[in-house]
């Protein structure tokens, strides 16, 4: 009977549901050591070091799998940055996967690691080309606007060449 009762109690560690250390979200840091090296950290939903993260977890680093070394909620990457870059980071979990741009920025004093918001390869495009719509309008409308004055110049006697004479002539004026 006793036999049984131990075995049981050392089955119960077994049965227990092990809480499984996923990393949700991560941002990225200079090394403490100022080795130019970037340190990765495991982060909860308000940004604040999740501590509880520790063993080897797999990144994809600018295409590169490369297992990261956790203790304490961070890691540090093996590559030393040489110069300012862009720097993709990628983990994936079993139900999510989680990915992040980043412009490290390097300078005398250190690294400076700043996000880059995907939603910003849509936004500064469709900027760029609402200001190209919006010259293409203004030029359309000046070169629409050129044909009616040379047109109705031209009919009044005024061409090309009197219109060149005037610009000449008004600027020698404005500069002597």
């Amino acid at each position: 009977m006793m036999k049984k009762i131990i075995f049981f109690l050392l089955l119960i560690p077994f049965w227990a549901d092990a809480q499984e250390q996923n990393i949700q979200n991560f941002i990225v840091k200079e090394s403490l050591s100022k080795n130019g090296k970037l340190a990765v950290v495991a982060v909860d939903s308000l940004e604040n070091t999740n501590e509880t993260i520790n063993g080897n977890y797999m990144f994809t680093i600018n295409g590169f799998s490369q297992a990261l070394q956790f203790h304490d909620g961070i890691a540090v990457t093996n590559q030393k940055i040489e110069s300012s870059t862009f720097v993709f980071f990628s983990h994936k979990n079993q139900q999510t996967s989680k990915g992040r741009l980043f412009y490290i920025y390097k300078s005398d004093s250190g690294l400076s690691p700043f996000a880059i918001s995907g939603l910003m390869f849509l936004i500064i495009p469709a900027i760029v080309l609402g200001i190209a719509y919006m010259f293409k309008k203004v030029i359309m409308t000046a070169i629409a606007l050129a044909i009616v004055f040379f047109l109705f110049n031209h009919s009044q006697g005024l061409d090309l060449s009197k219109i060149f004479e005037s610009i000449f002539s008004s600027l020698k004026n404005l500069i002597g």
